[in-house]
């Protein structure tokens, strides 16, 4: 059985706010390894996509010089939201992996939290790269952080899952989070059908908002061959965030790729 996902359906990046609260429970965790290749980069960094500004904020509010490219209007309205709070004005463009143009090059551009993964062809996947190099200064980094497609993930069950829950910062109510997961192994697509759920403090549905999202893996000597066809000529492929080789179908997968 496949899922099919609605191309008219909302997907999670529709909700600016209900985003924030679901990644609330990740907010940090690859932050400081993106502050040091910040510190490490040769000119200005890129956020591709920068959704609601989990990462450009607080590298904005370091000193950074960082802007941002996302496709939502609902991402980047959420994140000129937080950034006004901060009293901050980011650079931000509304645009695709894929049909982005920006007016300078970068000493690094980072592909944070499986991002890469909403590439959806091979074609896409090369054209989002070889605008990635276009945009890259002579020397410059590329970073995407995605994951390792092991037997675990390959694994369809082809039922409602309940993901995780979480309390909602404002109203204190319950969020239940579901996924309904299959995938076309052919096309290397995965299709998930989420619905999150709000409970009240008696336990009482008071509301239900469906998402759902596709996205296309791939595996590490492919992500290579994407890197040589895109037109680098020098990349790296680890297992983690400490640059550890991958070796393992439960490690990451981090390509570092240079212009």
């Amino acid at each position: 059985m496949t899922i099919s996902v609605s191309e008219t359906e909302p997907t999670p990046f529709d909700d600016g706010e209900l985003y924030d609260i679901i990644m609330s429970q990740m907010a940090d965790y690859d932050l400081d390894f993106y502050r040091q290749l910040a510190r490490e980069a040769g000119g200005p960094v890129l956020d591709l996509p920068c959704g609601t500004g989990r990462i450009l904020l607080p590298l904005l509010q370091e000193g950074f010089d960082i802007e941002g490219v996302d496709l939502s209007a609902e991402m980047l309205a959420r994140l000129r939201q937080k950034a006004d709070a901060l009293g901050l004005q980011p650079r931000l463009q509304q645009a695709s992996f894929i049909d982005f143009r920006l007016d300078r090059q970068f000493g690094l551009i980072i592909s944070p939290c499986n991002s890469f993964v909403h590439n959806l062809t091979a074609e896409d996947q090369i054209q989002s790269l070889q605008l990635c190099r276009e945009h890259l200064l002579p020397g410059g980094l590329l970073v995407i952080d995605t994951f390792f497609p092991g037997t675990q993930f390959l694994e369809n069950h082809n039922q409602r899952v309940l993901e995780g829950e979480l309390t909602h910062p404002t109203t204190g109510n319950l969020l239940r989070m579901y996924d309904s997961r299959s995938m076309d192994r052919v096309k290397q697509l995965f299709f998930s059908a989420n619905e999150v759920e709000e409970l009240d403090a008696d336990g009482r549905l008071l509301k239900t908002r469906p998402f759902s999202t596709t996205i296309r893996w791939f595996y590490k000597t492919e992500m290579e061959l994407l890197l040589r066809i895109a037109g680098f000529s020098r990349w790296e492929i680890c297992g983690g965030f400490d640059r550890r080789p991958l070796e393992l179908e439960t490690d990451a997968m981090i390509a570092f790729a240079w212009k």
